[in-house]
């Protein structure tokens, strides 16, 4: 017999524990609220864990799992409801619900809900109390089970899986399968489990996909949505062998990620937090937008200067790695004066003459060649065109042509040989020889010429995981989270220091290094004609206000091509690079113009929403048809911002949210563009082509 414990209504969410009363196994739903789940009788099912872990030693799940899935397992089936327990505070509520088994093993389930937020946090702690060392070999952050809850019997041809891919200058591509094209139908008998496990191993949590799902309910039209914050191996699971589909995810496991931790008595261990969201309507741009919006509590305690959301001219699309204080000065009287706030010098300062920068970082002398009367000076002259001076940094690795490649001792092994890749190997973040080494190196040059912006920059992966623990996947977990710490340490330095989270652009975009930058690099892309596929596509993963878009522009530049680079950072943050000593005065006009567009449109990027408009876009590289968005804030303006690319059609139609009027546009040209019964139209004149708008909204 199943018995709900509590119902909590967190927002416009309610949140459901319920248990089987003979066994105490525990369960939870996550549903809108003043919706009803279909009696628990009207599916075949049984009760998915609360909390899915495995301990070495029990008994592994059946059903053909071996290999698969650690879902399910003995460890999980022998836990049992405790208690639970409430703690309100002003901002926020708790919920914590005790499980324990026969053993001594006790698991504590989180879930906290930020009051106005349209998401909760979900994390584990599991206490060893008993007289044994016990070895973890899986833990879940999140799991919910039930899939779905209004649809009787298995929901055939309902569910769809959202997924977002991420490759090199490719990131955020939206991936949908049907749950039968992934084989997560049950079979005639609940005997064999269907499983679908997917995720990252090493040092770049978004290499390949970002740390989220979602479930779509295509039928009553609800979405269930979950992104990890962890900064290294993670995984998520499908699973199913009944009629109701589960969902978690966390740490990589045993199986997946060659994760596993001792416990000995008295010791715990809390899992990454995973950001869980559900609605009705809207579908997965809806979802993913609540859950990147769980982020605004932490950019709102950025730096005051980020609050407005500043341009950024960085010099490495310029100088393309060799910045000297010759060309910083020269690029300086360039831009002084046209709408810029920080500066940052780029990868090379450090390089010795003739080796690339690529393989130099790590010793970080300032290099004698490129600032003779060394660095204050550089530094002086950007503070005098009144930017904020920023600095490159790649904290956590040496290239090898540094000196402290050779400092084997204090680099990451495994299987006792130095971890070595193409051109890097990587220190060792545990060791507080490392850390002192890091803060006189980086810490103290920033302190010492008073930088205000570091881009931490992060070009390879560690993998699976190194020598230093119990498994490689648990050193890994480790290093990570003294790197991190190291960043937090930083922040406590340098109070009000901005910080650049880029790994290769976008391989570390996931909510816990977020959450301790003012903003990151959304990707490697440059100058290529997908960026705007790519920027847009990151609305769903991380926060527009934190999303720095490159804007490189050529001397050879028409002016469309211009205006598109300028449109590209409308869609988040704007950073300007390239040729800017060579450009005419038609075109720093248009460039002008944009600032000050961009400048206008920042409280939007900052507080809005993103409503997507277009077909699918197939090769991002060769880019057919057009895409648009819409934002609108929470005052009466919003902006539309336009692209199209090949084979664009004759004309484009946007269905918008309530009335608007236009009241100023941005383009290389003027564009027939009106609105007419609360819709937009648009004819294009060329491919690849921009147009941003101002919008107001009209009153009834």
């Amino acid at each position: 017999m199943i018995c709900t414990i509590k119902e909590y209504e967190l927002g416009d969410m309610t949140l459901i524990y319920f248990m089987e009363e003979d066994t105490l196994q525990t369960g939870m739903y996550l549903i809108p609220k003043g919706m009803k789940p279909i009696p628990w009788e009207e599916k075949k099912q049984s009760i998915d864990s609360l909390v899915q872990i495995k301990y070495a030693g029990d008994t592994y799940p059946g059903g053909y799992a071996g290999g698969e899935t650690l879902r399910q397992g003995e460890s999980a089936l022998m836990l049992r409801y405790q208690e639970q327990e409430l703690i309100q505070e002003q901002n926020k509520i708790e919920i914590i619900t005790r499980l324990t088994d026969a053993r001594g093993n006790h698991v504590a389930h989180h879930a906290l809900w930020y009051k106005g937020e349209k998401s909760i946090e979900l994390f584990n702690e599991v206490t060893n109390k008993s007289e044994q060392t016990i070895t973890l070999e899986m833990i879940s952050s999140f799991s919910l089970g039930g899939l779905t809850p209004f649809t009787p019997g298995d929901a055939h041809e309902t569910l769809q899986v959202h997924r977002i891919r991420s490759v090199w200058s490719m990131e955020g591509r939206v991936d949908t399968q049907s749950v039968e094209d992934l084989q997560l139908e049950p079979a005639w008998s609940s005997h064999a489990v269907r499983c679908e496990r997917f995720g990252q191993k090493g040092s770049m949590p978004v290499n390949h996909y970002f740390p989220f799902v979602a479930v779509e309910d295509i039928k009553n039209n609800i979405i269930w949505a979950a992104q990890i914050a962890h900064n290294a191996s993670w995984q998520i699971e499908l699973y199913r062998k009944d009629d109701g589909l589960a969902v978690s995810g966390g740490l990589a496991d045993r199986d997946f990620g060659q994760w596993n931790k001792d416990l000995r008595p008295g010791d715990h261990f809390i899992t990454p937090k995973a950001i869980v969201s559900v609605c009705a309507g809207g579908g997965l741009d809806e979802v993913s937008q609540r859950i990147t919006n769980a982020g605004k509590k932490y950019f709102d305690k950025a730096p005051e200067s980020e609050q407005t959301l500043p341009v950024i001219f960085n010099e490495y699309c310029t100088t393309w790695g060799c910045p000297s204080h010759e060309n910083i000065c020269q690029i300086l009287n360039y831009i002084k004066n046209k709408g810029f706030d920080y500066f940052v010098i780029d990868c090379g300062w450090f390089k010795e003459d003739g080796i690339p920068w690529d393989i130099s970082m790590g010793d970080y002398d300032i290099s004698k060649e490129l600032f003779p009367e060394g660095l204050q000076k550089t530094i002086d002259a950007i503070k005098n065109t009144d930017l904020k001076p920023g600095i490159w940094f790649e904290i956590d690795n040496v290239g090898s042509a540094s000196r402290a490649y050779h400092m084997e001792e204090h680099l990451l092994k495994r299987d006792g040989k130095v971890l070595t890749t193409s051109m890097r190997r990587f220190w060792d973040m545990r060791q507080e020889w490392v850390m002192s080494y890091l803060n006189q190196r980086v810490t103290e040059l920033i302190k010492e010429y008073r930088i205000e912006y570091v881009k931490m920059d992060y070009n390879d992966s560690i993998g699976m995981g190194c020598d230093g623990a119990e498994s490689p996947g648990e050193a890994l977990r480790q290093n990570m989270e003294a790197s991190l710490e190291f960043i937090r340490n930083l922040k406590r330095e340098v109070p009000g220091l901005i910080l650049e989270n880029c790994a290769s652009g976008g391989h570390k975009l996931e909510p816990l290094l977020m959450s301790e930058c003012s903003m990151a690099s959304f990707s490697d892309a440059h100058e290529c004609e997908e960026i705007p596929i790519i920027a847009a596509n990151l609305h769903r993963t991380i926060l527009p206000s934190q999303s720095q878009i490159w804007c490189v522009i050529r001397e050879e530049d028409s002016l469309k091509r211009i205006a598109y680079s300028i449109i590209n950072t409308f869609l988040g943050r704007m950073c300007l690079s390239g040729d800017v000593m060579q450009l005419d005065a038609n075109q720093w006009d248009l460039i002008e113009r944009g600032i000050r567009f961009y400048k206008k449109i920042a409280p939007i990027i900052k507080d809005g929403f993103t409503y997507f408009y277009g077909p699918k876009i197939q090769s991002y590289r060769h880019p057919k048809g057009w895409q648009a968005i819409l934002r609108t804030g929470n005052e009466k303006e919003a902006v539309v911002i336009i692209h199209t690319f090949y084979e664009e059609p004759e004309k484009i139609e946007l269905s918008l949210d309530q009335n608007y009027q236009i009241i100023e546009s941005y383009s290389d040209t003027d564009v027939k563009i009106w609105i007419e019964d609360s819709s937009l139209y648009y004819i294009p004149e060329s491919p690849m082509k921009a147009v941003a708008l101002r919008l107001e909204k009209i009153s009834s």
